[in-house]
């Protein structure tokens, strides 16, 4: 018996229940999951082996290769120069994107130290950003083989047209907020 994922839970469940909500005239007016984007920066001053490390952690967390990206142009004050890599980011979307999603719901956050839900912070355009401190909170890295903790941002980007209608269709996916 095949398990109902997260992919499934929206197509059957959060459609109807925003369909039904009544804002919505047309099916393909409800909001979706367009992309996940994660990304991971490295300090230009750092060894040149944490770019290889962070990349390797990323394509652990995601299942996917990452792309390095450099940087648009030169900041003195930063040692920066353009062209230079300054980090790592990964794009999921389809099964992925939905799988990845479940995994950071039921596995990742659960594990952060006094979690009380996640900031209810969205830009304005109906994405939402969540950044973490540590990378060790995933499951498939390994906290020994660590050198140094490394930050990321986590970038969910959806067709919703308001802030409230991103809120509502990642409350329904199961996110947990923190209460306002």
């Amino acid at each position: 018996m095949k398990m109902a994922t997260l992919k499934d839970k929206y197509r059957d469940e959060v459609v109807k229940q925003l369909k039904e909500s009544g804002r919505y005239k047309n099916v393909l007016e409800i909001p979706r999951l367009v992309k996940i984007v994660v990304n991971m920066g490295v300090s230009t001053s750092a060894d040149k082996d944490a770019l290889k490390l962070v990349s390797e952690d990323l394509t652990r967390i995601t299942g996917q290769k990452p792309v390095l990206t450099k940087a648009r142009k030169s900041i003195s004050n930063f040692k920066l120069r353009a062209g230079m890599p300054i980090g790592a980011k990964v794009t999921l979307r389809g099964d992925r994107m939905y799988e990845f999603l479940e995994r950071m719901i039921n596995a990742v956050l659960p594990r952060i130290r006094d979690f009380r839900g996640v900031p209810r912070k969205f830009d304005g355009a109906g994405n939402y950003t969540l950044g973490l401190k540590d990378q060790t909170i995933f499951p498939e890295i390994v906290p020994d083989h660590v050198k140094k903790a490394q930050g990321m941002d986590i970038t969910i980007v959806t067709t919703a047209k308001t802030d409230e209608e991103a809120l509502e269709l990642l409350k329904q996916l199961g996110v947990p907020f923190a209460s306002a």
